[in-house]
């Protein structure tokens, strides 16, 4: 039993200043106000032992946050998650130390075997649930039904119409762990993809489409209820032709967004947040994350990174981000948003967006206890998965109060 004593608690309903939060057994069992002197002696990096046998960590005013959900991830801290499934998990593990405790790993465009190859990986850590190196939460295939005009970073030779039958071997490749899948809606055959997607319990998002206005809300319509990283790989907004970005605001889909200060403006970060249920915070981080300036691949193609920006050797297209979700979280603060605005982003709202809001994303009793601590600069101090403190380079040691 752990008891978390005088935090900054970021609650679905308010921030409790200070609070507590006990976890037992992997679970957070009780959420509230701190009533009074924390019992018995306060732990810092080992905690002390209080009432009832709780080990206890004074927090010091330190913020407590739930876990961090990230929707799309396709490598990081030098690793890219289509290379093995090694690589895989260490792209995982990097991002659990940046407070990501949920993983969806991304998969770009490449062939149908390959693709089945990669699924089958994810299937596996996916089967194996939180480990030493993560907790991930199944694939997102980003292709290869996409529009070859918007095709961003990548690889056009891979992209193709969309196909229920294919749709159908990637599923079962997936074995059940396949939860999300982009695709242009103005393509032949997407609707029939849609509709086989929502069969299957797979999310269909919108996502590197060329599509107008009404082309797009006929896919939101139809079912798709998510889109990929907005205002990115899709015709861009404009006041008489809104294109797929207008149609997601006015059909209320969630909305992916990589904040990194590259991709989109802190201008929209707001927009988007304006109904904040809505806004759905991504990393779309490649293997350079936490490794800094070089020369790599993306879905066998050659990407260049220079100042964190991530971009196509051959072209100069975005490829992927260097981001953590630790930092997309700061990054929304600091343009405006409410800390408590940026958490349901980061965690709340991806988690309800994948189905898991009754196990994560949210610090309220009954729920997984995968918390992360942040210092007055919101930087990560310690995160916790499942119950357990993780080990790694963001934790640092607590002071007693």
């Amino acid at each position: 039993m752990i008891l978390l004593a005088g935090a900054r608690v970021v609650t679905p309903h308010s921030v409790l200043d200070p609070g507590r939060v006990r976890v037992e057994n992997g679970l957070i069992t009780e959420v509230g106000p701190e009533a009074g002197p924390t019992a018995g002696p306060v732990g810092g990096e080992a905690g002390g032992a209080g009432a009832g046998g709780a080990d206890i960590v004074d927090l010091a005013g330190s913020w407590l946050v739930p876990g961090f959900v990230d929707l799309h991830v396709h490598g990081g801290g030098g690793h890219d998650v289509t290379a093995s499934p090694a690589d895989l998990a260490a792209a995982v593990a990097f991002h659990r130390a940046h407070g990501t405790t949920r993983t969806l790993v991304s998969l770009v465009a490449a062939p149908v075997e390959r693709l089945a190859e990669q699924l089958s990986w994810v299937a596996a850590l996916t089967a194996a649930g939180p480990g030493p190196d993560g907790h991930v939460v199944g694939a997102h295939l980003e292709g290869p039904f996409l529009a070859p005009a918007r095709r961003g970073a990548q690889p056009g030779e891979h992209l193709r119409a969309p196909d229920r039958g294919v749709f159908a071997e990637l599923v079962a490749a997936g074995a059940g762990t396949l939860r999300v899948i982009t695709l242009a809606p103005e393509l032949p055959g997407a609707g029939a993809v849609t509709e086989a997607a929502l069969a299957a319990g797979v999310i269909a998002a919108a996502g590197h489409t060329d599509a107008t206005y009404d082309e797009a809300a006929s896919g939101f319509a139809a079912g798709m209820t998510l889109a990929t990283h907005l205002f990115n790989g899709m015709r861009p907004l404009h006041h008489r032709e809104p294109g797929p970005a207008g149609a997601a605001l006015d059909a209320g889909v969630a909305c992916e967004l990589i904040n990194d200060g590259v991709h989109v403006h802190p201008a929209l970060l707001r927009l988007v947040a304006a109904e904040p249920a809505r806004l759905v915070l991504v990393t779309d981080a490649v293997d350079a994350a936490g490794v800094g300036d070089g020369d790599y691949l993306l879905g066998g193609h050659p990407v260049r990174v220079r100042d964190g920006q991530a971009r196509l050797a051959a072209t100069g297209a975005l490829a992927g981000s260097t981001l953590t979700m630790d930092l997309a979280v700061r990054r929304a603060v600091a343009a405006g948003l409410a800390l408590e605005v940026a958490v349901a982003a980061a965690a709340t709202n991806p988690a309800r967006v994948l189905g898991l809001a009754h196990r994560c994303g949210s610090i309220a009793p009954g729920l997984d206890a995968d918390l992360v601590v942040l210092d007055a600069d919101l930087r990560v101090t310690r995160v916790m998965a499942a119950g357990s403190w993780v080990p790694g380079p963001a934790t640092r040691p607590i002071a007693a109060g």
